[in-house]
């Protein structure tokens, strides 16, 4: 796909595990050349990450080939001569440098913003940590789960029984490498009318607590702190799962509209003229008592019938389903959501991986490539020059 909108930028990754190779992946599927700087011998630690030993063994886990499609990998050791020559030969020719070293890591080691400005003063160099490049809390060890408890974000998941609890997937590194490749987008297209790159700090706590919505906003604003509410919404209601004849439904009518078509097509129009539920907040201060009249009625149908009928009438439904069920939806296969690509290092295999959800011109963003091994790329490796990578 020739004309996706990063095509010709090159990303320096040295990043590991999940934040800052999601990152890039995005930058990838967007037509950026990427090329992962690893260690010799060891690489990104994801290498050996996943439900199959055999896989992490071989340097090729779930972890690394979800994230990594499309990318290019050379071997430097960034504290040997030889090694860092190299890098700094890539480094000329990079648009961007990506790294999620703990802070002042790879300034240690010689490569602050200084020198890597004047190396090449274009070089857009975002640093995603923890907790940001400067702070009491800088030099803290930090992963997916010690934001989510920091974050408050583990405090409102669940009942009041059971929170804290964790999110179930890694919630704070995704969004953590969604700011920073938007980030970085931004950061091209700025340096495309200034011609100057940028040093860009991205924080994992910050980007999360942001990404939190009203959990936050109603504390700073009105001082009303969240409270864990399982499956409900605490914005409006009824708005949160719901049990049809067969399992769970997700019911969202947040709107008075919504609101008065769910009514009337569970057969209870009685209940948009009942005080308690008259408006908005009514509702709210209602909830349980809602929700109950809406459960009884529901019995009286199965979940996917109930969410086609819903549904087909504006009011948002739908069931709760399994990670297995919701790859095997014909809405994601009639949009090209997923790539096979051939298995790295066992071609009979087939590997799956996942897009963005974005399309360009009316197509899904591909991966181009599987994941590479390790060093795969170390005898040649185009920099846009002449340039080749000896191991």
């Amino acid at each position: 796909m020739d004309d996706r909108p990063l095509r010709g930028v090159r990303v320096l990754d040295l990043t590991n595990v999940l934040a800052g190779p999601y990152c890039s992946y995005h930058l990838m599927l967007l037509g950026a050349e990427v090329v992962k700087v690893e260690r010799p011998g060891q690489g990104d630690l994801a290498r050996h990450l996943g439900p199959e030993p055999a896989l992490n063994q071989a340097g090729v886990g779930a972890s690394f080939l979800a994230q990594n499609a499309g990318k290019k990998s050379v071997e430097l050791d960034l504290k040997e001569p030889t090694d860092r020559a190299a890098f700094e030969r890539l480094l000329d020719g990079a648009d961007v440098l990506l790294e999620n070293f703990r802070a002042g890591v790879l300034a240690r080691i010689g490569y602050d913003w200084d020198t890597l400005h004047r190396l090449n003063p274009r070089l857009v160099y975002c640093a995603i940590s923890g907790f940001g490049q400067a702070g009491p809390m800088s030099q803290a060890p930090a992963y997916d789960q010690i934001i989510q408890g920091l974050s408050g974000m583990m405090s409102i998941t669940g009942t009041p029984e059971t929170a804290p609890l964790r999110v179930g997937f890694p919630v704070c590194d995704t969004v953590g490498g969604l700011v920073a490749a938007m980030s970085i987008c931004a950061a091209l297209a700025g340096r495309a009318h200034t011609g100057v790159g940028v040093h860009l700090d991205v924080s994992m706590l910050e980007a999360s607590l942001s990404a939190m919505g009203w959990a936050t906003s109603n504390y700073l604003v009105s001082g009303v702190p969240p409270e864990p509410m399982g499956d409900q919404n605490a914005t409006a209601a009824p708005s949160g799962t719901f049990d049809a004849a067969d399992g769970p439904l997700n019911i969202a009518a947040n709107r008075q509209e919504q609101f008065e078509v769910l009514c009337r097509l569970i057969g209870r129009d009685d209940l948009v003229t009942d005080d308690r539920f008259a408006d908005r907040e009514a509702r709210k201060a209602n909830r349980a008592a809602l929700n109950q009249e809406i459960n009884a009625a529901l019995q009286r149908r199965p979940a996917l019938e109930w969410e086609r009928l819903l549904s087909g009438a504006g009011v948002p439904a739908a069931r709760i389903l399994t990670v297995a069920q919701t790859v095997e939806l014909d809405q994601l296969r009639e949009r090209g959501f997923f790539t096979d690509l051939p298995f790295p290092g066992n071609p009979g295999r087939r590997l799956r991986v996942s897009g963005n959800g974005v399309h360009l011109n009316g197509s899904p963003l591909r991966p181009t490539a599987p994941p590479p091994l390790l060093g795969e790329h170390n005898v040649e490796l185009s920099t846009g020059a002449n340039e080749v990578i000896a191991q």
